[in-house]
């Protein structure tokens, strides 16, 4: 990241936001990025004083970044600059606001993606169907490395070696080891496509919960959103079932994978990688793109589950405001989205299904 003579303010208006406005550390660190970018640009063109910059400067910038931006990254840049330079005229840093006046580009509004309920079920019973089946290959491979040996082997294993005897055994057991890997792997997978489902929360949210956040008595999860708010979420027998198994059966086991360092920071994550480490958001969005294609539903990341999950509680007579509280979002114009989602689908059944459609 570029630094420039403004970084003083820049460090001074994010301390701010971090201490009055409760944002969580990634928009922090989008708005320092956007603030100094900002500010690098006036600095190549000689401006030297914040009181300097005026409104067509600003308008100016925006045209230079529109060219290589989205309009929701334009949006959020100009909600950067703007508040900044409205911090900095109530604080005394400029003697005027030019940012006052300047428009946020609007954006269009688009429908979230969702999956219908039969295919939210369809990937969900594909994840669960996996784990009967790595669980059933894993205990043949771990049944014939036991078995094998025994029978007719056995009278000729008293002319072999000790040292013939531990190198036929040593891709026994490993082959053991990564059955029960690959078993503890699908575990994981449908814990985590179930709990995203049936709760709606955001893939980061899901890698930074720790074993005491489930609370299986209740059938909650205690759940740290943006901003560090917290909120507390119900979710259903299916992903308690799928819960329970991978907490008793598949984390002992990549746990076991861990390095010391790996243990040490992993030792409360409700779900671990392959390392034995704490998942990352990396691996679970492409756990959830990987269970689409094996179910042969539509292409879909966690935020997609998480709008179906939405959509699919409105459908079923859901409060708006209980699913805004489910979701924690902050304003409920954002829930408001997810009602558009359910009036095109009864428009699409009521198209397919009434007689005078």
């Amino acid at each position: 990241m570029s630094s420039t003579q403004f970084d003083g303010d820049i460090d001074s208006f994010v301390s701010y936001l971090k201490s009055n406005r409760g944002l969580s550390a990634n928009t922090l660190k989008a708005y320092r990025a956007d603030l100094t970018a900002c500010l690098h640009l006036f600095e190549l063109r000689g401006v030297t004083d914040l009181n300097e910059i005026t409104l067509d400067d600003l308008r100016s910038w925006m045209a230079v970044e529109s060219r290589d931006h989205a309009r929701s990254s334009m949006a959020r840049k100009t909600v950067a600059v703007r508040g900044f330079f409205a911090w900095a005229y109530e604080h005394g840093v400029t003697n005027t606001d030019p940012a006052a006046t300047l428009m946020t580009p609007s954006i269009p509004s688009t429908l979230p993606a969702v999956l219908t309920e039969s295919q939210a079920e369809q990937l969900l019973d594909v994840a669960e169907q996996a784990v009967a089946t790595n669980q059933y290959k894993g205990d043949g491979g771990a049944a014939a490395a036991s078995g094998s040996g025994s029978g007719k082997a056995v009278g000729k294993t008293a002319d072999k070696s000790a040292d013939t005897v531990n190198r036929n055994e040593a891709p026994a057991r490993a082959d053991k080891r990564d059955s029960a890997r690959v078993v503890a792997e699908s575990q994981r997978n449908a814990a985590i496509l179930e709990l995203l489902y049936a709760t709606g929360i955001r893939v980061a949210e899901l890698v930074s919960m720790d074993i005491v956040d489930v609370d299986f008595s209740n059938r909650t999860i205690k759940v740290t959103g943006k901003g560090n708010k917290q909120r507390v979420v119900p979710f259903g027998l299916p992903a308690q079932r799928a819960l329970e198994t991978w907490l008793e059966q598949g984390r002992p086991v990549l746990a076991r994978t861990a390095t010391d360092a790996a243990k040490s920071r992993a030792t409360n994550a409700l779900f671990l990688g392959a390392r034995g480490g704490r998942i990352d958001q990396r691996i679970a969005r492409d756990i959830v793109h990987r269970a689409a294609r094996e179910a042969g539903v539509p292409d879909i990341s966690p935020h997609a589950l998480r709008h179906s999950a939405a959509t699919h509680m409105l459908d079923g007579g859901a409060d708006l405001r209980e699913v805004q509280e489910m979701l924690g979002h902050s304003s409920l114009k954002t829930t408001q989205r997810y009602t558009h989602v359910s009036i095109e689908q009864l428009k699409n059944r009521y198209g397919q299904a009434f007689p005078r459609a």
